[in-house]
């Protein structure tokens, strides 16, 4: 799944593509708007981590994988 992620004071948003879930995004975020000083912690599919202090996010967008085409058709 992608999530696109808006941060306060930043000009770009952050576009993270997870194996996690809608459901599992968005209990993270709970816990770290919960937490005083929480940050949201999200891992790509390739093994990074981003990490965000919540009190600066804007705003969370959820979006489908895209499939990758390959060739002419593409």
């Amino acid at each position: 799944m992608q999530v696109r992620i808006g941060v306060q004071f930043a000009a770009r948003e952050l576009v993270v593509d997870t194996r996690e879930g809608a459901a599992d995004v968005e209990r993270a975020l709970r816990e770290a708007l919960a937490e005083e000083n929480g940050v949201l912690v999200l891992t790509d599919r390739k093994g990074g981590r981003v990490v965000v202090p919540a009190r600066h996010l804007g705003y969370l967008e959820f979006g489908e994988d895209e499939s990758r085409r390959v060739g002419f058709g593409g």
